[in-house]
């Protein structure tokens, strides 16, 4: 009798500390549920930092602002082999997953309602560089791992793109969701605009322009695009970049500023730049990049792409190193998401193709001077009359060519134009690992034909064999 009455009594004690186990047992410093304030901090901070980084370290090898002296086996596009840079495929979906989180608070809570559009016009700025970077992806059913499948089908290009849900409707749906919010709360986290929802409407419809034109050889982008400019809500002056600055120091300065110098100089001009810059007299070399260590005067010097580094001995005094904005004083560097001089660039290309009725060369010299404000350069008198006076001829290399050298901090971007309009005319790189051929997107990474193997096999068959000179769908 005794057993049982000490049991009713351990019964009861242990109902009440059940009763209370979770309350006892919750800290509140640390809560379980991330606020989207902190989220789409994290989102925006970390994405810029991670591919501002991935941009210079690997991006920059492919647009040819830069050449790898050492580790260079992607350099010499053997892009199946990533070194210190060249698979930016998890930085992708990391924050593509958090920013789902990000839309699906801001839809099921009426408290985060601010938080949709913005979502929204980030989840399409990010998917924009995936796609672009390599066609086929996992979207549909990506991102909700822990709603759905973890191994997502690949969705075409043309449906992430066109599709509903795809990446312009989800720019036209978060102006949509900016415009008709009438809340109070504030958009909190916002390192981009400071919660200035106006200036995410023009980032989103500086989006639109771009994502408009990168498909225009495959749709009629015309009507669309002339009712972008004519209502003329995108980023017109640098005021309104979307930009974050680095800092001098850490732990928010540019990630090169933080490794050791040994692979900060294992980067330096690319040939293709130097001739570029030194032809157009152009003065953005002293920002970008360093007179070489042997120079007497300030001279620069280039060094072809691609090099066999077991084959070849390079004095590192005798190439330019990427300027002191990169590392000493990064606080001047700012990651990039979309900027005016982009954004008039890309105007500039739409007027002269015709696309809009605006004036091409008002443009393009537009651009160009935003663009030396930007890298904080003073623009040489009379420099757009002479030295880059827009020829009519040549306009659209011209256009192009004055967007790539804007983009070093974008690395990615200049390759994704240079496979889209050609220009600049990159060169053939010393030891190349690809037949000779500059790539046209990058390969699935490794991890996908393991993790996901089924729809895996079917984008390796889509692309020739994950083929790195298989063409997005765009560029076909």
């Amino acid at each position: 009798m005794k057993n049982y009455i000490y049991l009713f009594v351990f019964t009861i004690l242990l109902a009440g500390c059940a009763a209370d186990f979770e309350d006892i047992n919750t800290n509140p410093n640390a809560p379980v549920d991330v606020q989207p304030s902190l989220l789409l901090r994290q989102v925006l901070y970390n994405y810029g930092e991670q591919m501002s980084y991935e941009g210079f370290v690997a991006g920059n090898l492919l647009s040819q602002h830069l050449t790898a002296l050492d580790f260079n086996l992607f350099d010499r596009h053997a892009l199946k082999s990533p070194q210190l840079g060249g698979n930016p495929w998890a930085i992708f979906y990391t924050n593509l997953r958090d920013n789902e989180t990000i839309l699906t608070k801001s839809r099921d809570i009426p408290t985060f309602t601010v938080y949709e559009g913005p979502a929204l016009i980030f989840k399409a700025y990010m998917t924009m560089a995936l796609t672009d970077l390599f066609g086929d992806v996992p979207y549909s059913e990506a991102f909700i791992g822990n709603q759905g499948t973890v191994t997502p089908k690949y969705d075409t290009q043309e449906a992430i793109y066109l599709a509903e849900g795809g990446i312009l409707d989800n720019l036209e749906k978060g102006i949509e969701a900016i415009q008709n919010y009438s809340g109070s709360i504030s958009l909190d986290g916002d390192l981009l605009y400071n919660g200035n929802l106006d200036n995410w409407v023009k980032f989103a419809n500086s989006l639109r322009i771009k994502a408009l034109i990168r498909i225009s050889a495959k749709e009629d982008i015309s009507e669309q695009l002339q009712a972008i400019v004519s209502e003329g809500n995108y980023i017109t002056t640098n005021i309104d970049n979307a930009v974050f600055e680095f800092t001098d120091s850490e732990p928010n300065n540019f990630r090169l500023a933080r490794l050791r110098a040994g692979d900060f100089n294992n980067f330096v001009m690319s040939e293709t730049i130097e001739n570029i810059l030194t032809d157009l007299n152009d003065p953005r070399i002293n920002i970008l990049f360093r007179p070489f260590g042997n120079a007497t005067t300030n001279e620069y010097n280039g060094l072809i792409n691609g090099i066999d580094a077991s084959q070849t001995t390079i004095s590192l005094a005798e190439y330019s190193l990427a300027g002191t904005i990169f590392r000493e004083h990064t606080g001047d560097l700012d990651a990039n998401y979309m900027t005016a001089w982009e954004t008039h660039f890309l105007l500039a290309e739409a007027a002269v193709k015709g696309f809009i009725t605006e004036d091409a060369k008002t443009l393009y010299d537009t651009g160009i001077t935003q663009a030396f404000e930007y890298w904080q350069t003073t623009l040489p008198e009379n420099y757009l009359n002479t030295t880059v006076a827009f020829d009519t001829n040549k306009a659209l290399e011209q256009i192009s060519t004055q967007k790539w050298i804007a983009n070093m901090i974008n690395g990615y971007e200049g390759w994704i134009e240079y496979r889209r309009t050609g220009f600049p005319r990159l060169k053939p790189v010393s030891a190349s690992l690809n037949n000779g051929v500059i790539p046209v997107r990058m390969p699935y990474p490794a991890e996908e034909a393991t993790l996901n193997t089924t729809h895996y096999n079917q984008a390796a068959q889509n692309t020739n064999s994950n083929s790195i000179d298989f063409p997005v769908w765009w560029d076909e």
